[in-house]
């Protein structure tokens, strides 16, 4: 019954998705030897062991005036932010971990075996991202039914969204408490498995897919789509 507690109680197995994990190795369509498909197999049963996933949310007004995005918790400048943003009354502030386990099961591949460590690393952040996909469609649901229509989560870092808002990001959503999510002086997560970001609220419904990749401008990134 461990498979992730079973997806967090669900009944299902997760939901792994292979191609995001080859994406993040870097894979562009080559053909996948068949040691190297037995490692991602046994990255994938070892992070469900290890990963206990935990997230947190705060609600927020927004009010965006003269390119300046006020928050509540905080005021920044983004353009691609506050496209996002747009026709968007309040915010949800989004925090999610895949908690310390992940991080030591890393440490411990990086000593011992940098290949699977790599894989690893992979399988962990495509992991974070569907257990994100999946709260963030349940909050979508539960938003929709009081007539609110949630717009794709954009975080710190992504185009020109400042990584500088982490913190206050950070203190607004209290994630030390909460999710045992610390942060850096350089801004990093800790556990590293972490990510925060920002998701509008908006009385009308606009059909808006773009996430990760799509949303940033940073067109020489390794591991963009």
């Amino acid at each position: 019954m461990d498979r992730m507690k079973r997806w967090l109680d669900t009944g299902k197995d997760f939901p792994w998705n292979e191609k995001e994990i080859l994406r993040y190795l870097g894979h562009r369509g080559q053909e996948i030897p068949e040691n190297v498909d037995e490692l991602i197999e046994d990255c994938m049963r070892e992070l469900e062991q290890a990963a206990a996933a935990r997230s947190v949310w705060r609600e927020y007004p927004l009010k965006i005036q003269d390119h300046v995005l006020d928050m509540t918790f905080v005021q920044t400048r983004s353009s691609n932010l506050e496209r996002n943003l747009r026709d968007c009354q309040r915010i949800l502030v989004f925090g999610a971990t895949l908690g310390s386990r992940v991080d030591v099961l890393l440490h411990r591949y990086g000593l011992l075996q940098m290949s699977k460590a790599v894989i690893l690393q992979a399988a962990a952040a495509a992991m974070l991202e569907t257990y994100c996909d999946w709260k963030n469609e349940a909050l979508r649901q539960e938003y929709q039914e009081k007539g609110w229509y949630m717009r794709p989560r954009f975080s710190p870092g992504y185009g020109d969204f400042p990584l500088e808002c982490q913190r206050q990001i950070q203190a607004a959503l209290e994630l030390g408490k909460r999710i045992g999510v610390t942060l850096t002086d350089s801004l990093l997560m800790a556990p590293s498995k972490s990510v925060t970001a920002v998701m509008g609220l908006s009385r009308k419904p606009r059909m808006c897919s773009i996430q990760g990749c799509e949303a940033c401008g940073k067109k020489d990134c390794a591991y963009r789509r």
